[in-house]
């Protein structure tokens, strides 16, 4: 899911789900930070991993304004959208697929949904295929206040932030950059999906080079799934992250 906010584009590797026919997320408290950085109240949500059309694979886009609705008790993500994210979702499996688990892990449940309410513009597009695929954000004509998406390519994603990027169309386009602000990410995720490591690169496309002023990670091949330890402390940095962003809508809601 991509959205433009005070820094430019932005993005955040997510899980599809549907509600009323439209499609949604449901993102843990962890992520408000990112919701509160959608004030243009839209965005574009991209099925990128791909189907198979023909000799290749095609990922969907499709923007338009969103509803953000704040559901800290958790009664409407697990009355519509438990079910289906508890399929797609490994670690949503282990910490809310029964009520005892719901109970133990409560921080998981409170969400904030952000639901797709209004088709404005639909595309198809190259699919993520390889590691150092990535998906291209930057302000689109239209609609207004949504980021246009592409899928590009690079030889390599140097770590250093000021290093320039040549990147390439996976359609064999042009980027025809002229300054605007850009930001490049992509993520993998380990085959228990409880490891996610997004990398991405920010800064301001010209021509087709992308000049970054800030940068994390790097493409890599999948991830390993985590060890014992290392199980124990990335659930307990996910409770600590989401606690603490369920404190802050609180606040900011008036509910404490």
């Amino acid at each position: 899911m991509g959205w433009l906010s005070a820094d430019g584009p932005n993005a955040l590797p997510v899980v599809p789900l549907v509600w009323e026919g439209r499609p949604c997320v449901a993102l843990p408290l962890a992520h408000l930070d990112a919701v509160e950085s959608m004030t243009s109240g839209r965005a574009v949500f991209c099925v990128s991993s791909g189907q198979p059309q023909g000799e290749h694979l095609a990922a969907t886009a499709a923007a338009g304004p969103v509803d953000i609705r704040y559901d800290l008790e958790g009664a409407r993500f697990v009355a519509h959208l438990l079910e289906q994210e508890v399929v797609k979702h490994p670690p949503t499996r282990l910490r809310a697929d029964s009520l005892m688990a719901r109970r133990e892990n409560w921080w998981w449940v409170p969400r904030v949904i952000v639901t797709l309410i209004d088709v404005e513009r639909e595309y198809r597009l190259p699919a993520r295929s390889r590691s150092e695929d990535a998906l291209l954000l930057r302000c689109g004509e239209q609609p207004v206040g949504v980021p246009e998406v592409t899928t590009v390519t690079a030889r390599s994603w140097p770590a250093e932030s000021q290093t320039p990027v040549e990147l390439w169309r996976r359609d064999g386009g042009s980027l025809d950059g002229s300054g605007e602000p850009a930001f490049a990410f992509g993520h993998q995720f380990s085959p228990d999906f409880e490891r996610w490591e997004r990398w991405y690169r920010r800064g301001r496309l010209h021509g087709e080079v992308l000049h970054p002023w800030a940068a994390a990670g790097a493409p890599t091949a999948q991830p390993r799934p985590f060890g014992l330890v290392e199980r124990v402390r990335n659930h307990r940095l996910v409770a600590r992250d989401c606690r603490w962003g369920i404190a802050a809508a609180e606040a900011k809601l008036g509910q404490r």
